[in-house]
């Protein structure tokens, strides 16, 4: 066990300014005020699904919008102002209805509790041994909220994929954004990720799971399971914790980026050469 803490330790250090750059958390870090970067990680993680370079881009659009203060752009936004500036908007399943109503929801969450960590804090259970029950009434009251400056009816339409942004444990769902999302804001600030909320424990973060984490967790033994979903986040997350049990979820930077960034595609084995965690990888010990 203590190669492989020394392992994902090495991995840490190796993180670089090039690799954060590539991440849609570069742009909670174009702000210095808690309460913007708070509305920017919430977007920045919605959208965060799909090819690195098409999420950046799609970023890109959305943050040239919201300016210089994403907090002061939300509170005073208007949905059918919305529309025009987001006019054709798309980022694969989502189009400017979704985004609309991603930032006419968070309107009202200010508007109600002041920001979105109060929103969150409400339904958050300070005792529980990881945020699965806050995920799921967080998602519920978010999607409870009234869109209909957006959709022009009291409930969501079928037609829109507004509440593929809130999925939630229950469902099964990995949770990959929202999970995300908690990451960078609920972590002490390390360079990387941001620690601006302090009601939420690290201890009780899950990691983000997504095609890289799945495939490098299996790499590395943390799980044997072939479906990304909550069951296999908990898994992996329940391993790292024998080597961090107050902040399982810092590792996950880094191993994201093996995939996102250094090209660690489980195929190309010329990554491994200068890899940190070459050592204890399964795939490259059964190579």
């Amino acid at each position: 066990m203590s190669d492989i803490r020394k392992a994902l330790n090495d991995l840490r250090t190796s993180a670089s300014e090039q690799h954060l750059e590539n991440d849609p958390l570069s742009f909670c870090h174009r702000y210095t005020d808690p309460l913007d970067q708070e509305i920017a990680a919430v977007v920045a993680s919605s959208f965060a699904y799909g090819s690195v370079v098409i999420i950046l881009r799609t970023l890109e659009v959305i943050f040239s919008e919201l300016g210089p203060s994403p907090r002061s752009y939300v509170e005073r936004f208007d949905p059918e102002a919305g529309f025009k500036a987001f006019s054709g908007f798309k980022h694969r399943f989502n189009d400017a209805r979704d985004l609309c109503a991603l930032l006419w929801g968070m309107r009202q969450i200010i508007e109600q509790t002041g920001s979105i960590q109060s929103f969150f804090l409400s339904g958050h259970g300070a005792s529980d041994q990881d945020v699965s029950r806050s995920l799921n009434r967080y998602s519920a009251a978010v999607l409870a909220l009234d869109y209909s400056a957006v959709f022009g009816s009291n409930s969501i339409p079928d037609s829109s994929y507004f509440p593929f942004l809130f999925p939630a444990p229950a469902s099964g769902s990995a949770c990959k954004r929202l999970c995300m999302m908690l990451r960078w804001l609920a972590r002490s600030a390390d360079g990387v990720d941001l620690g601006i909320w302090n009601g939420v424990s690290p201890a009780q973060l899950i990691i983000p799971v997504d095609t890289h984490i799945s495939r490098i967790s299996r790499y590395l033994r943390f799980t044997a399971r072939k479906t990304a979903d909550w069951r296999m986040a908990q898994e992996i997350t329940a391993a790292l914790r024998d080597f961090d049990p107050a902040d399982p979820v810092k590792y996950d930077f880094s191993l994201a980026h093996l995939g996102i960034s250094d090209g660690c595609d489980g195929k190309d084995f010329r990554a491994c050469v200068t890899c940190p965690i070459v050592g204890i990888c399964a795939q490259n010990l059964t190579k």
